[in-house]
């Protein structure tokens, strides 16, 4: 089955969303993040997924209250990521409660630190890898880093890492399903689980990455933001799609 990652993006204490990543294209859609939480999990989530976007941008932790207070407010587990480069920088989170940590940039600049944490922290830490096309960027999603998609998917294809979540920005936030080449890629590249991010518009969208398959592999989970807080279908429903469940064009 499919994992259901309801997405909870952070920027000046508000649930916020990005359209392909631009921090100058931001929504806010709730000033309460715990209450977002609580709300997802009662609609049946087992998974959050949270990102600092301060963070993303300065290197620096800037939502770490908030953070703790939907850890303490929900039994989901929950993935946080977002300007975690640094072996401290994970082990403050993790120390909050977190169940996974995402690294995106160091991941690109440092690879020996995910190394490192995946033998610290095995099952503990994912790569993101935030894509243009073929090329992954960093730092907030505002740089390029001249490294190849699949080639850095491979390179952290190993022991202790739990999770390849691989975002394509072209799509994030914008409603235009996914790039499902793209996520078809890293599958057939590698064995880790990859949890697919960005263009999540429609239940279709998520029986097509519920049923991508490649070499034997399927996606692992996806993540969802905007489709939900704009109601175009309730987490009830994601997570029925997410299963297989209900005829195509519903």
């Amino acid at each position: 089955m499919l994992d259901l990652y309801p997405a909870i993006d952070l920027r000046g204490g508000n649930a916020v969303r990005l359209t392909q990543g631009d921090f100058d294209r931001e929504t806010v859609y709730d000033a309460d993040p715990v209450a977002v939480a609580r709300r997802f999990e009662r609609a049946g989530a087992t998974w959050i997924h949270v990102v600092d976007l301060d963070a993303a941008r300065s290197g620096r932790p800037a939502h770490l209250d908030v953070l703790r207070a939907v850890r303490d407010a929900v039994g989901c587990r929950v993935q946080a990521g977002g300007g975690v480069r640094s072996a401290e920088a994970a082990a403050t989170l993790l120390e909050a409660g977190v169940d996974r940590v995402v690294v995106g940039t160091a991941a690109v600049e440092r690879p020996e630190l995910v190394d490192d944490l995946a033998a610290r922290h095995p099952g503990r830490v994912a790569v993101g890898l935030d894509a243009r096309g073929a090329e992954v960027a960093v730092r907030g999603w505002v740089a390029g880093s001249g490294a190849g998609l699949v080639d850095l998917a491979r390179r952290f294809d190993r022991p202790g890492v739990g999770a390849l979540v691989v975002t394509e920005i072209g799509r994030d936030g914008t409603l235009a399903g996914p790039d499902l080449s793209q996520l078809a890629s890293v599958l057939g590249a590698t064995s880790a689980p990859v949890v697919a991010s960005g263009g999540v518009g429609t239940l279709d969208d998520l029986r097509a990455v519920a049923s991508l398959e490649l070499r034997a592999r399927r996606p692992a989970g996806v993540i969802v933001g905007r489709a939900l807080y704009e109601g175009r279908f309730t987490l009830e429903e994601a997570l029925a799609a997410c299963r297989g469940e209900g005829a195509a064009g519903a």
